[in-house]
C-alpha cells in the first residue's frame, strides 16, 4: 500500500516576519529626513490583525505605505495580505489609515483552490478543513507541482503552505 504525502494551503502570514518588517518601517521613519517632526508612526495591531499608520498629510500617510510594502516584500511576505481598500480619516491635523490584514480561506476561496488542483492534478485529493485545504497525494513531484502552481495561480489572496507530511 502506497502512504499518501500531504500538505496544508492556507491563507495566512509569519507572524514573526510581520512584527520585524514593522519594526524596520518604525526604525526608518524615525531616521527619514521627510518624516522629522511630523509625528509619523506605523503600528501593529496584533488582536485586532490590523496596521495603523498615522502621520500629518495623507501624502505622508501614503508613503508610510510604501515604506510597509517594500519591507514586507524584502521580508517574503505577499502584498496581497494587505487590504488597501480603506479610506485615509483626517482628524484635525491628523491623517490616519487602518489596513486589515487577510488571513485565513473563507469557503469560497478554499473551493477555488480545490477547483484549481482538481483540474490541473487529477490523481491528487484537496479537502476543505475549517479555514484550510488539505492536498494529498501519493507522488511527491504532484505536490510540488501543486505548489508551483497555486503560486502562479492569479489569486487575491495569499497563499502559504504548512504542515508537510
Amino acid at each position: 500500500m502506497a502512504k499518501d504525502f500531504s500538505f496544508d494551503a492556507v491563507s495566512d502570514y509569519d507572524l514573526s516576519e510581520m512584527i520585524n518588517a514593522i519594526d524596520q518601517v518604525g526604525r526608518e521613519l524615525q531616521t527619514r529626513y521627510d518624516f522629522q517632526g511630523t509625528g509619523a508612526k506605523c503600528e501593529f495591531v496584533r488582536d485586532a490583525g490590523t496596521l495603523e499608520l498615522e502621520a500629518n498629510s495623507d501624502l505622508k500617510v501614503q508613503t508610510i505605505l510604501d515604506v510597509v510594502e517594500s519591507k514586507l516584500l524584502k521580508r517574503g511576505i505577499s502584498l496581497k495580505v494587505l487590504d488597501k481598500s480603506g479610506e485615509i480619516v483626517q482628524s484635525g491635523m491628523v491623517s490616519k489609515l487602518t489596513v486589515p490584514l487577510l488571513k485565513g480561506l473563507d469557503q469560497e476561496k478554499a473551493k477555488k483552490i480545490t477547483k484549481l488542483i482538481r483540474d490541473e492534478f487529477p490523481k491528487a485529493k484537496a479537502q476543505i478543513q475549517g479555514q484550510e485545504v488539505r492536498v494529498s497525494s501519493t507522488s511527491k513531484d504532484d505536490l510540488q507541482g501543486i505548489m508551483n502552481t497555486l503560486k502562479a495561480a492569479d489569486c487575491d489572496f495569499p497563499i502559504s503552505f504548512t504542515n508537510f507530511r
